[in-house]
């Protein structure tokens, strides 16, 4: 209620513009920057009306003639007719530019209404007697108090072209059959719904629902897992390196700190090879005696899980070896000293000073981590690309896909963009869902003044 209340008042707003403005404000209307250029803000004016001429240009010069056919996506297939090819309609630029255009028709309204907020600003300025600013001034706002939308009208427009425009197009590839049946421009693509949707969720023969089902079941117990193994292991090992008594602090550290230094790719690629049925790891096994056959680490299911995750925590622990060794030597002493004069013990201690301590400050880098590990794509396909495959799994699904590599194979091997965009959309979800479970979840946003 309160947004139609707000848009009405817009539309007043406009309505009383024009009708009290005077003869500059209302051919403003139609062409924009004519009000401030009149009155002397040729700055103000001159960017308004190239605004309004680049706009049209575009449109009708190039963007129309896209926007026109986003409905169909395309009628005219390209064609080679004896020697001679005949190009048709192309349903990748139609969704593109088209999608395009209708941002470029957003931002020309937004520039249309400052247009019209600028005339009644002047009116206003100049009804009360004033003078209005001088071109120079204009300018030199532009490093002073307007800084903040000079410094910023670079970086939001690469976020619109780079940023939201691709996510926009992913959406709508969701509701489009392109796949590799369906490749512009000699084969078009067009709108099919919620089909896909319906598929991700369907249990029949051709439907993806019990894949998909595996494949969040596995990512989540992945994430969870990942995240809170390094966690603890990695706070276990800070607590016991900080611990009177232990020799060597500096060497065991630098150890640790030792695998951040190596490029992950380069570690998990050669692990990877290690683990292999023809690896070190099972050749040594064999040669010693200790196994006949090798240890299928990467093609039986659970055990590639087990072994994914245990390498995990060789590539985690180090990180947060790091964060909790400088939080622990924030806990205030006296606490401990205080706790150790009543008779607790050193779980109790870690219990309710150094966790809910270390809860209270890493809540949102757990939460961050957590989120991260659902889309973690290097640690599982540069160690086993998700396999083991499984002929019960629908799209080349192996038993350790994550929904992101999941997502990968699709694109880059089974050019099956519909499902990809779709299996996108269904990873936003997750992400978004837990992230803001978790986020309500944190200690620091429970009792943000619990440790003040």
């Amino acid at each position: 209620m309160a947004f139609f209340q707000k848009l009405g008042n817009h539309f007043k707003q406009i309505g009383t513009t024009f009708v009290q403005g005077d003869w500059k404000t209302k051919l403003s209307f139609l062409i924009l920057g004519f009000g401030p250029l009149l009155r002397g803000q040729v700055v103000i004016g001159l960017a308004l009306l190239l605004c309004e001429a680049a706009f049209f240009w575009y449109l009708f010069g190039f963007g129309w003639r896209y926007m026109s056919k986003i409905t169909t996506l395309g009628t005219v297939a390209t064609q080679k007719i004896r020697r001679k090819t005949v190009y048709g309609d192309n349903s990748f630029l139609i969704l593109l530019f088209g999608v395009l255009t209708i941002f470029a028709v957003i931002a020309f309204l937004v520039i249309w209404r400052l247009n019209i907020n600028e005339n009644r600003k002047e009116e206003e300025i100049l009804k009360k007697g004033k003078k209005l600013p001088t071109n120079r001034q204009i300018l030199a706002s532009l490093l002073d108090k307007n800084f903040d939308k000079t410094l910023l009208a670079l970086p939001v427009t690469g976020i619109f072209i780079f940023t939201v425009l691709p996510i926009v197009f992913m959406i709508l590839v969701a509701f489009t059959n392109y796949d590799k049946n369906h490749q512009a421009p000699t084969n078009l693509f067009t709108w099919v719904g919620l089909e896909n949707f319906k598929n991700i969720f369907s249990f029949g023969t051709s439907g993806m629902a019990p894949t998909f089902l595996r494949v969040l079941a596995w990512t989540l117990v992945w994430a969870f897992l990942a995240t809170f193994i390094d966690y603890f292991l990695g706070m276990a090992v800070a607590i016991l390196i900080n611990k009177k008594g232990i020799k060597f602090k500096k060497l065991w550290r630098t150890i640790l700190v030792l695998t951040i230094a190596v490029p992950q790719f380069v570690s998990l690629l050669y692990v990877g090879k290690m683990f292999a049925n023809d690896g070190l790891v099972n050749g040594y096994l064999m040669k010693w005696g200790w196994i006949q056959n090798p240890i299928p680490f990467w093609t039986d299911p659970m055990l590639s899980r087990i072994t994914i995750l245990v390498v995990n925590i060789w590539i985690g622990i180090p990180y947060l070896m790091l964060i909790a060794t400088g939080l622990l030597m924030n806990i205030p002493e006296d606490l401990y000293e205080s706790a150790r004069i009543d008779g607790a013990s050193p779980f109790q201690m870690f219990k309710s000073i150094t966790l809910p301590y270390m809860l209270f400050v890493t809540g949102p880098y757990l939460l961050t981590q957590f989120t991260g590990n659902i889309n973690n794509f290097n640690v599982i396909f540069l160690l086993t690309q998700g396999k083991p495959q499984s002929m019960s799994m629908a799209n080349n699904a192996g038993a350790t896909d994550l929904l992101v590599t999941w997502l990968y194979k699709m694109t880059v091997n089974d050019t099956n963009y519909k499902m990809a965009a779709v299996i996108g959309i269904m990873v936003f979800i997750v992400v978004a869902t837990t992230s803001l479970i978790g986020y309500n979840m944190l200690p620091s946003v429970k009792d943000e003044e619990g440790f003040q």
